[in-house]
């Protein structure tokens, strides 16, 4: 009878135990939940503003290591350009800047000056933003997108550094977002203007780093955002 009932009380903890779910713990790196939370902006990369520095093709590498590393890490890549329907109603003749586009008659939306540069070229399903003002959040969809998707962190690339970028960079910091700048993928017609805010105005509300040194903190292509590691007690 004892033996009987020992078998009886080891087959019941037997069904017990596995009937009760094992412990997931699912694990994610620092590094991919930041990852997960961030989105690389590509700024103004259009042919009507790349076009002025035609004379030095170089120029695009770092903005292609930028989007390359991007991708291949996970992160988000969201292109943003400036550009107006046909006849410029947005613009106001009161705006000093944008006035002056439509005497001429281009920067239209289907017009081949606000495409993307071919060097950067958006693949499939990477948002193209169309902002109507210098930032990106100016007129656009873009603080939409960038809700839906749960980003709170932003990486600013774009043409020119003392505009897009800046104007998006002092919007973005009063909206609480994380800031990172890459200072070798911003481009500037005059170099003075874009050492002076990369060496001494955005790093009071931005990381300022090159685009290697940025790429050398995000994981490596292959890893894993989940790794899922079952208890066997």
């Amino acid at each position: 009878m004892k033996s009987t009932k020992k078998i009886l009380e080891f087959i019941c903890l037997f069904l017990l135990t596995s009937c009760v779910a094992k412990p997931i713990l699912i694990v994610k790196s620092a590094d991919m939940m930041q990852a997960n939370h961030s989105a690389l902006l590509v700024m103004d990369v259009q042919n009507g503003i790349v076009q002025r520095f035609a004379e030095k093709p170089e120029v695009m590498v770092p903005f292609q290591r930028a989007v390359s590393s991007a991708r291949r890490a996970g992160i988000p890549v969201i292109f943003v350009r400036v550009a107006f329907r046909d006849g410029y109603p947005e613009v106001s003749a009161k705006n000093k800047m944008f006035s002056a586009i439509t005497e001429h008659g281009n920067m239209t939306i289907s017009d081949s000056s606000t495409q993307i540069h071919h060097s950067v070229a958006p693949l499939p399903d990477e948002p193209v933003v169309t902002k109507l003002r210098v930032s990106a959040f100016a007129g656009s969809d873009l603080e939409v997108i960038l809700r839906a998707r749960g980003i709170d962190k932003l990486i600013l690339t774009g043409i020119a550094t003392s505009g897009v970028v800046l104007s998006t960079l002092r919007e973005a910091a009063d909206k609480d977002y994380g800031l990172v700048v890459l200072s070798d993928a911003c481009l500037d017609a005059d170099p003075e203007v874009h050492r002076v805010l990369v060496e001494k105005l955005f790093p009071r509300q931005a990381d300022v780093l090159t685009v290697s040194e940025w790429a050398d903190t995000l994981p490596q292509q292959g890893d894993k955002a989940d790794h899922q590691k079952t208890d066997s007690k």
